[in-house]
């Protein structure tokens, strides 16, 4: 088959499956989201001091409870695929220097990490940090194939194994050291299935399921297949003991609401299931239920905590946020929570071939993710309120970096990987924009426009799936200008053809403007996109609430696309909407034109005098 591009890389990635990293060698993006990548790559990625990042573990000082050692594990988990998708010089050195600097720091036992001898593998964020140290150096090892970061990985997890695995030296259990009832600790499973893959050593295999069981048995840990089988909402899976009112602490040992870990653990466990799986050659009841607890506890986390910009969390934390999004909770859409949730809609979609996720996923990118990014990419919001303005993150650890920044590039990644797959007899494209991709061109303003041309580079027998997002009730599309029929919202459509060079398929969305009310607020979504108002409108007081008379899930007509005010708004739309309470006045109670842009785009100067505002009043009665 031919394709657009000479260079194929035949890559294992360390996340999902063995062509995710070729994927994106073989996709290149255009337009708005490749600027934005592109910004993102340069500014933060090559701007990351490896040197820096690396120094704690030279220290060994850590006695405070802290996580420096997670940066360098998450700059590595993004450099190696931006490595490859932007052929960068400094970030393939940054990565070869970073690696020598993090193995020449590993001890005789096989520990790297920054932790006093008397503090590891107990209380505090060491073994979290030891599981992004594996990331680390298994992504190193799958770039390079130097045996070195492979050793070094296994002598990392033989050392973890050693002091808190099976008939370990500690006396304490894995999901009994570091915090949130063992979720922090027991995330090391993720990687330690990754070690597994790449050495076909059973005690890796055996070192997971060890885990596992931990994850799963403890009347006091995580807990995390029995609570999610009995259908327990993840904001109500603490103990009933469990005190979270004066005894709160931000960071604390008991409590299972931490978002980031659970969902972190579930990543690990489909990717436990899998590698089980394939060890055995079936799928036991034990795995069938830790699979259907992965997907159970994500369906749960759609129903009641995601909001209209695909974020969640307050103080990183589950809360029945869906139906609380209108009032103004604290620390709203950690960037940590939303990229994680990010990498678990991607690790469905690969388990479960349902375009749900693949839905989740792309509202969560275009709102709550584009929207913690600063426009040149140099950085990530730590929260990101549904209203309010845009802010810096904070300095972690006595470190100029914080926790979200150094996540924040690993989120675009789930969308870059997952834009095209081409395993050359079907192209599925979840995603849709301007890309050069596995075979096909793809023209599109999407989701700005609701119209999407993609232009074969490929000839012979392919299929071609064309995921249809929920949202459009009426998707049309043509071949070669041939209207198809059986195009249903919330599926995969299916072309079967022998393609020839130039051969051109074209879609076109139904992206209606939806209104959606909780209690007395309403807010406006148009397809994928969450809308808000933004100060730079100066259109009037964001707090001027609407008539009653909107109802939910109500198609609104007349939001008509405008010109952005600046180069700093992508997409802008005006509408004339019954807003204002002065009934008695005949020209008051007329309607008003209101200018939205989308969410990503609102309050992006980051600074205190640009607020927006996405959730807006509606007006109560006597009676009420």
């Amino acid at each position: 088959m031919k394709t657009i591009f000479a260079v194929v890389f035949s890559f294992a990635f360390a996340d999902i499956s063995a062509d995710a990293l070729d994927n994106i060698g073989k996709v290149r993006l255009k337009g708005f989201l490749g600027e934005r990548l592109d910004k993102m790559i340069k500014g933060h990625v090559e701007g990351t001091d490896v040197d820096y990042i690396t120094a704690p573990f030279l220290e060994k000082t850590e006695t405070k409870g802290w996580w420096q050692s997670e940066f360098w594990g998450k700059y590595m988990h993004s450099a190696v695929p931006y490595a490859k998708y932007s052929g960068s010089p400094k970030i393939a050195a940054d990565i070869k220097r970073g690696v020598a600097r993090i193995i020449a720091t590993q001890e005789k036992c096989g520990y790297i990490g920054n932790y006093p001898a008397e503090l590891r593998c107990g209380e505090g964020w060491d073994v979290w940090g030891m599981k992004y140290t594996l990331m680390g150096l298994l992504h190193s090892y799958d770039y390079t194939k130097d045996a070195d970061s492979l050793d070094a990985a296994k002598r990392l997890c033989d050392y973890v194994i050693a002091e808190i695995g099976p008939n370990s030296s500690r006396e304490r259990e894995l999901w009994q050291t570091g915090n949130w009832s063992g979720y922090a600790s027991s995330s090391i499973l993720e990687p330690v299935v990754w070690l597994y893959r790449r050495t076909n050593d059973r005690k890796y295999l055996d070192f997971a399921s060890y885990i596992v069981k931990g994850m799963t048995e403890p009347e006091s840990g995580p807990r995390l297949v029995d609570l999610a089988l009995k259908g327990v909402s993840v904001a109500d899976r603490n103990d009933s003991s469990y005190n979270s009112g004066s005894g709160w602490m931000y960071v604390c040992k008991h409590g299972r609401s931490k978002a980031y870990e659970m969902m972190s653990c579930y990543q690990g466990m489909l990717d436990y299931v899998e590698a089980a799986g394939e060890k055995s050659k079936a799928e036991s009841e034990e795995l069938r239920n830790l699979r259907n607890a992965a997907i159970m506890t994500a369906e749960d986390i759609v129903r009641e905590e995601i909001n209209l910009a695909g974020g969640c969390a307050c103080s990183e934390a589950w809360f029945h946020g869906a139906k609380k999004q209108h009032l103004p909770y604290a620390r709203l859409q950690e960037t940590c929570v939303t990229t994680t949730w990010m990498r678990l809609c991607e690790r469905l979609l690969e388990v479960t071939d349902d375009p749900k996720w693949a839905d989740e996923l792309e509202k969560t990118f275009y709102n709550a993710y584009l929207g913690a990014m600063k426009p040149d990419g140099r950085e990530f919001a730590g929260y990101t309120p549904l209203s309010g303005s845009r802010w810096h993150g904070q300095h972690h650890c006595y470190m100029h970096t914080d926790c979200c920044t150094a996540n924040g590039p690993r989120g675009f990644l789930c969308f870059l990987r997952e834009l095209c797959r081409n395993d050359g007899r079907t192209a599925t494209f979840n995603f849709y924009a301007s890309a050069l991709v596995q075979g096909f061109d793809m023209y599109s303003l999407y989701p700005r426009e609701n119209t999407v041309r993609i232009v074969s580079r490929t000839e012979g027998p392919l299929k071609m799936r064309l995921r249809i997002p929920a949202w459009s009730g009426k998707t049309g599309v043509k071949v070669n200008g041939v209207g198809h029929k059986g195009v249903q919202a919330g599926t995969y459509f299916m072309i079967s053809r022998d393609w020839k060079l130039g051969d051109i398929v074209e879609i076109a969305f139904d992206m209606p403007v939806v209104a959606h009310k909780l209690d007395h607020a309403v807010a406006f979504t148009r397809g994928p996109i969450l809308l808000a108002r933004d100060s730079r409108f100066a259109d009037g007081d964001m707090m001027e609430p609407f008539r009653r008379g909107i109802k939910d899930g109500q198609r609104i007509d007349g939001f008509t696309p405008i010109r952005v005010p600046s180069d700093d708004i992508w997409m802008a739309f005006s509408a004339v909407l019954p807003i204002g309470l002065h009934h008695e006045n005949p020209e008051g109670a007329n309607w008003a034109e209101v200018k939205f842009c989308d969410y990503a785009s609102a309050g992006n100067l980051w600074r205190s005098d640009n607020f927006y505002r996405t959730w807006v009043p509606e007006e109560y009665n006597q009676f009420e």
